[in-house]
């Protein structure tokens, strides 16, 4: 059996019964179906970036997504560059490629860990940019029927971190397409406040791709966001909590200068979990987004911090951030990040919610 710490970021997770990685897409679909068939468990694993599997590992069938691909075509529009990418290219490969050709679109998405096939399914955001922005479409094999569909990503929900695939439409990502802009070598509009203040300019301002994408990778660093087996900040699975959305009434008893950003209501209907009552929608209250990592921190949790005898520690740099300090468990994982939660609940009356994939544990 294969070990799947080594196929994650965060270097966590037991073994798994049986490990496949297709290569080309008819590889890719045929082993998927012949997977779905039989009567194990299975698993979809990409670049690994955004889960935590369990210690005791997976006892069933692990498809890790091994296709690469990229080609583009034009159309007519703002955006007339279209590119298809198969869903095992790794995702900031995408981008270096377009930000090369001077395709704007995804250039603030630079230096995210893990697949294109993993992207939409957690519609990938930063900076002021979400993928959302420039989908076009998916190629998805549909776990109900089997077949190969074309999916618009109008169909897909896409919302904060989420989308229809995260909450429960079974089946794979076989590629997806891309709408990017190609206006001469300029990024789109810089949306991001600390981005425009790295930058030099204005938000609204646009700059060269390379220039923004130079800019991204820098602060991404900067916060230990950059996979690099040599740094034990990138040992994690990303941004650990979403940032919480909440009645605009609520956000008015946390204290002033917690930050808070608007959001719409179609937002905040797919982040509230499944069943929840939208205030906006029941009684007219407007929504807000609060920062995760300001409730961790005014919660007394420091960058740093460690259970005692835990191998799992907050990024010295990042307080949204769990990394594996060296032998880690993803019980120390779990550990850990409960105790975050109930501090940050106990503090602030907010349960956040944990943004990777969780495999065979549970918060």
């Amino acid at each position: 059996m294969t070990a799947l710490a080594s196929l994650t970021t965060l270097g966590i997770g037991g073994p798994a019964a049986r490990l496949v990685q297709p290569a080309t897409r008819t590889e890719l679909i045929d082993e998927t179906l012949a997977t779905w068939g039989s009567p194990e468990d299975w698993l979809l694993l990409g670049g690994g970036s955004n889960v935590v599997i369990a210690d005791d590992g997976f006892d069933g069938d692990v498809i890790r997504v091994a296709t690469r691909g990229l080609s583009a075509t034009r159309a007519e529009g703002a955006r007339p560059v279209r590119l298809t990418v198969e869903a095992g290219e790794p995702w900031d490969d995408v981008v270096a490629h377009a930000v090369a050709n001077g395709w704007s679109g995804i250039e603030a998405l630079s230096g995210i860990p893990g697949s294109a096939g993993a992207a939409p399914v957690q519609n990938i955001g930063a900076y002021g940019q979400e993928l959302a922005s420039s989908l076009v479409a998916i190629d998805f094999l549909d776990f109900d029927t089997g077949k190969l569909v074309r999916v618009g990503a109008p169909e897909l929900g896409l919302g904060y971190r989420t989308s229809a695939l995260k909450r429960g439409r079974l089946g794979l990502v076989v590629s997806l397409e891309l709408a990017l802009a190609d206006d001469r070598g300029l990024s789109q509009p810089v949306a991001y406040a600390q981005l425009a203040s790295t930058l030099g300019v204005r938000i609204g301002d646009r700059v060269p791709v390379t220039e923004l994408r130079a800019a991204v990778l820098e602060l991404r660093g900067a916060k230990g966001m950059l996979w690099d087996p040599a740094d034990p900040d990138s040992a994690s699975a990303g941004s650990f909590f979403t940032n919480p959305v909440v009645t605009e009434q609520f956000a008015r008893g946390l204290p002033a200068d917690a930050p808070r950003w608007p959001t719409a209501p179609e937002e905040a209907a797919r982040v509230l979990p499944l069943g929840s009552v939208i205030p906006h929608v029941v009684r007219g209250e407007y929504l807000v987004k609060l920062s995760a990592a300001w409730l961790i921190e005014k919660a007394g949790i420091t960058r740093g911090f460690a259970i005692p005898g835990s191998g799992a520690a907050v990024s010295s740099r990042h307080t949204l951030a769990i990394v594996n300090r060296g032998g880690a468990t993803a019980a120390d994982v779990v550990q850990l990040a409960g105790y975050i939660q109930t501090r940050v609940l106990a503090e602030f009356g907010v349960n956040l919610q944990p943004e990777p994939v969780l495999v065979g544990v549970s918060l």
